[in-house]
């Protein structure tokens, strides 16, 4: 049931979303930019959310690790210590993407005509 709830909403919410970014001013290459400014903030937000939803989850999974065998702390805390640098990557990738866009504006000439 969650499941199918949680894919109906976020059909729904990308169907309002991108009815909104259709709509919107691209006259010039600043709605466009506007546009783009806005997607950059939402998508950071969201990559930075998940990221750190991720690295709560992998930290309480170490720490539940330790907690049941203390023996196995100094495997389990390379292993997080590896698999937090493999998430923050992706943040860093989001982070790049984000700055393309906003200031190399790949996309601006393509909107504008």
């Amino acid at each position: 049931m969650r499941k199918a709830f949680m894919t109906i909403f976020s059909t729904a919410a990308l169907l309002a979303l991108a009815s909104v970014a259709f709509a919107a001013d691209t006259a010039g290459a600043m709605g466009a930019i506007g546009t783009i400014s806005w997607a950059t903030a939402i998508g950071m937000g969201l990559a930075a959310a998940g990221c750190g939803l991720g690295q709560g989850l992998g930290l309480k999974a170490a720490c539940e690790g330790t907690a049941r065998n203390p023996e196995a702390g100094g495997k389990i805390t390379v292993t997080l210590i590896l698999g937090m640098a493999f998430i923050e990557s992706l943040a860093i990738y989001a982070l790049v993407v984000c700055l393309i866009l906003l200031f190399a504006h790949p996309f601006a000439k393509i909107i504008t005509g």
